[in-house]
């Protein structure tokens, strides 16, 4: 894990980015020595895992009647 101050950061900004999408590398930036922020690769999420966790939908009866009740307005 590389780490770079905030400076460096603001300089280097394409460079660096060019490393963690190449290397999978995370890079730490720093403000006085003190970790503030850190660039890692973007990690994209499987849509099939949320259509999976969907349960279906079950429809009884005739949604083309009329309903039961009063609907006066």
């Amino acid at each position: 894990m590389e780490s770079v101050n905030i400076h460096e950061a603001k300089t280097k900004l394409s460079s660096l980015l060019a490393k963690v999408e190449k290397g999978n590398e995370h890079i730490t930036i720093c403000r006085a020595g003190q970790p503030i922020a850190e660039i890692v690769p973007y990690k994209k999420k499987k849509r099939s895992s949320i259509v999976n966790s969907l349960k279906p939908l079950k429809i009884s009866g005739d949604l083309t009647a009329p309903s039961s009740g009063d609907w006066n307005v």
